[in-house]
């Protein structure tokens, strides 16, 4: 199983998954996450048993969100992430302040974001990133949740500037609020706009991956370039 894993503030288990070591095949192979495609949902737990297993986390206390591409961040309880058809949290962040509550969510061109608390007691945060969630303040609601006693992020692999062609009514609004320079030749740099949405909302240390979900096939699902028809990596971070 190929994971990034953040190399951050002691005391937190961060990382960020690969398309690599699972069990799906066809356009989901293999570490596909998500549920909610055409994979079989008995493979996909499988994965995120796995996923699991690679960090240390149960799975059965863990949680996820139902990702609705808005600003919304609440508490993470112990649903669970192997049964299928189990409800979730409407909401694209997901926060806790208790010890080995694993939490999860998916991306595939979006960025996955971690947020912890460098002092005092321990707290942790992780986001889905999309535009929409950018510009309604997803990243200030994370930082909120974990809270103000300093504040490091970790922004995983997302869609680059390369691949992420946008239409003006996603560049005028993200020129105006990020800079000129995150749009470049009709082309949208989403890791840097987060990043600096990350520092404006209180992070003082964050950490970029870098890689492009839509470059990199062999290592990541794509939405983007495999035209809605793939599967899903993410993040899965816990307090330790």
């Amino acid at each position: 199983m190929t994971l990034f894993r953040w190399d951050g503030p002691t005391g937190y288990e961060v990382a960020f998954s690969t398309r690599v070591g699972g069990v799906s095949d066809g356009p989901f192979e293999s570490l596909n996450l998500g549920i909610l495609t055409a994979d079989d949902p008995d493979r996909v737990v499988e994965n995120r048993k796995r996923l699991c297993a690679a960090v240390g986390a149960d799975p059965e206390t863990a949680t996820m969100a139902w990702q609705v591409h808005g600003h919304g961040v609440a508490e993470a309880d112990s649903r669970g992430i192997v049964t299928p058809g189990a409800v979730y949290e409407r909401c694209d962040g997901l926060w806790t302040d208790r010890p080995g509550r694993a939490m999860v969510l998916l991306t595939a061109d979006c960025y996955p974001v971690a947020l912890a608390r460098t002092s005092g007691s321990p707290r942790l945060a992780i986001l889905h990133v999309g535009w929409r969630g950018l510009l309604a303040g997803i990243a200030e609601a994370g930082a909120a949740a974990v809270g103000e006693n300093g504040i490091a992020a970790a922004v995983g692999p997302g869609i680059g500037p390369c691949c992420y062609e946008v239409g003006a009514e996603v560049a005028d609004p993200f020129r105006c609020e990020f800079g000129e320079d995150v749009v470049v030749d009709g082309k949208l740099d989403l890791g840097l706009a987060t990043e600096r949405a990350l520092r404006r909302a209180g992070c003082s240390d964050v950490e970029r991956d870098g890689r492009c979900t839509s470059c990199e096939a062999d290592l990541f699902f794509s939405h983007r370039r495999d035209h809605g028809r793939t599967g899903r990596q993410g993040v899965i971070a816990y307090i330790s």
